[in-house]
């Protein structure tokens, strides 16, 4: 199986610019998209660097009426002191990611359960699944909600995707997206409604995608904060290392 790094993570956005120190990534598609409007840090700056870049984003998003700034750094890696302090007094939310990755093999297999229902999505359910994707992104704003729609759309059409829906009881209660490469798939986007939560489904979901791709390795990002990893580590998905990012929602003027 392939050793995975953060290199292997698909990103939306296209390079708008790179340096020896970063790469910028925009997405004209969905500007409001933080995880694809970004700089990525190849080396870690020091606090002068750091302060040059930020302007140059800061730049770039203001004349495209982006309110975001968002950064990753280097996996492996904390961040500069100086850097830091920087962010702090400047108010970015800081947090980290943590990257899993899982021979299928060794996914613990789930007694099926007559009342769930795991199916990849085709034209038929592609109604569903758009729905509850714009129930479940509609958190972060009824715009982001209606452009992700759209961009679920194309995805759908796009072989590259492939879009998973469970169905309980007869009811749509969550899904996933996952992103085919050569020898990896990624699992993107995994949810599960509240009111279905703590019923198997999210490893319903995740089993139809071991079943469906054996001879490849799965990765999946999880945030370093959250419980879900938790449940990850408990289905013996193994930890791949982290990354420290920064975001910060620019003032409206």
């Amino acid at each position: 199986m392939k050793e995975v790094s953060y290199m292997d993570i698909h990103n939306e956005g296209i390079t708008a610019f790179e340096s020896d120190m970063f790469v910028h990534l925009h997405d004209s598609k969905l500007l409001i998209r933080y995880d694809s409007n970004l700089i990525a840090f190849k080396r870690m700056p020091n606090v002068q660097e750091f302060s040059k870049t930020e302007k140059y984003l800061h730049d770039y998003h203001l004349e495209r009426n982006q309110k975001h700034l968002k950064f990753t750094f280097p996996p492996n890696e904390k961040i500069e002191k100086e850097v830091l302090a920087k962010l702090i007094r400047e108010g970015y939310d800081i947090g980290f990611t943590e990257l899993y990755t899982i021979n299928p093999l060794n996914f613990p297999k789930v007694k099926k359960q007559p009342e769930i229902e795991v199916v990849p999505v085709s034209d038929s359910e592609l109604e569903d699944f758009l729905a509850l994707s714009y129930q479940q992104d509609s958190i972060y704003g009824s715009e982001f909600a209606a452009r992700k729609r759209e961009n679920n759309k194309l995805h759908f059409e796009n072989s590259k995707f492939w879009q998973v829906l469970a169905y309980y009881g007869g009811i749509p209660a969550g899904g996933l997206e996952i992103i085919i490469q050569d020898q990896t798939v990624e699992i993107d986007g995994l949810f599960v409604l509240s009111e279905f939560q703590r019923k198997k489904v999210a490893a319903h979901l995740q089993q139809l995608v071991m079943e469906s791709f054996p001879d490849k390795t799965v990765i999946l990002v999880a945030d370093g904060e959250d419980t879900p990893k938790e449940m990850y580590k408990k289905q013996n998905y193994q930890y791949a290392g982290f990354r420290y990012e920064a975001v910060k929602v620019l003032p409206n003027n």
